[in-house]
């Protein structure tokens, strides 16, 4: 269910869904349906040409990033769980090379909390997937060389989504509250699948994207692409977990 439901979601994302309109528009014009490749053609550009554009990959993903506010202050937990994203394991590489840029800023966040409160602990989590390291293992290392003390850090090494994740953190913090951090275009969904789950969050959104670039190249950008990757992600997301009644 999990591999299928990556599958399914992967080709609803912003690029599939612009080449699939291409692609009719360019079957249409084998079989010399011109008026129909027409309309396909324009359908094809404009969705790329449309979420391309800054102001609005901005909307669709601000909505999300602005659910919940960025966590200046550190309250006083016991615990700081760090949520995962990925990595690709190779020794002749930096850890800062071998975790993807998104894990590398939410664990960033966690480590600020960490360093500001005397005791607690740093939870990291995520699977192996295909890579012979754990995700959490890998978040382990790094936290590590940025000065965090092995013994204070607990790794969820089986969880695959964020809904297994709050699973299993509720059996180790229970009723205590925790700061749960994680990218801000993912926190609102989060917070719905932990507080389902009883957890007491205080969340700690962080690697907004869904801000104003005033260079030129910024205006039409792949990067706005991937904005609008993100949100759609996780419009996806919540509607499967509002589904089988996880929020």
């Amino acid at each position: 269910m999990f591999t299928l439901k990556k599958i399914i979601s992967a080709f609803l994302l912003p690029i599939p869904i612009g080449i699939f309109l291409l692609f009719i528009a360019f079957i249409y014009l084998m079989f010399n349906s011109h008026k129909k490749a027409k309309v396909f053609l324009f359908l094809g550009l404009s969705w790329f040409v449309l979420l391309s554009f800054q102001p609005i990959s901005n909307a669709i993903l601000a909505p999300l990033e602005n659910s919940h506010k960025a966590l200046i202050e550190t309250p006083k937990v016991n615990y700081i769980l760090v949520l995962g994203s990925g990595h690709k394991s190779d020794e002749s590489l930096s850890i800062t090379s071998q975790i993807k840029m998104t894990g590398i800023n939410r664990l960033v966040e966690g480590v600020r909390h960490y360093k500001n409160l005397e005791k607690a602990k740093l939870i990291v989590s995520g699977y192996s997937f295909s890579d012979k390291n754990s995700h959490a293992f890998m978040q382990e290392q790094l936290a590590i060389s940025l000065g965090v003390n092995p013994n204070d850090i607990i790794r969820l090494e089986t969880t695959k989504d964020t809904k297994e994740e709050a699973i299993e953190t509720k059996k180790i913090v229970g009723d205590n509250e925790l700061i749960l951090v994680t990218s801000a275009s993912h926190m609102k969904r989060s917070a719905l699948l932990f507080e389902k789950e009883g957890l007491k969050i205080i969340a700690s959104p962080t690697n907004h994207m869904a801000y104003e670039d005033s260079s030129y190249s910024s205006f039409f950008s792949a990067n706005n692409l991937r904005k609008c990757e993100l949100a759609f992600h996780e419009y996806l997301g919540l509607i499967y977990s509002w589904l089988r009644d996880e929020i």
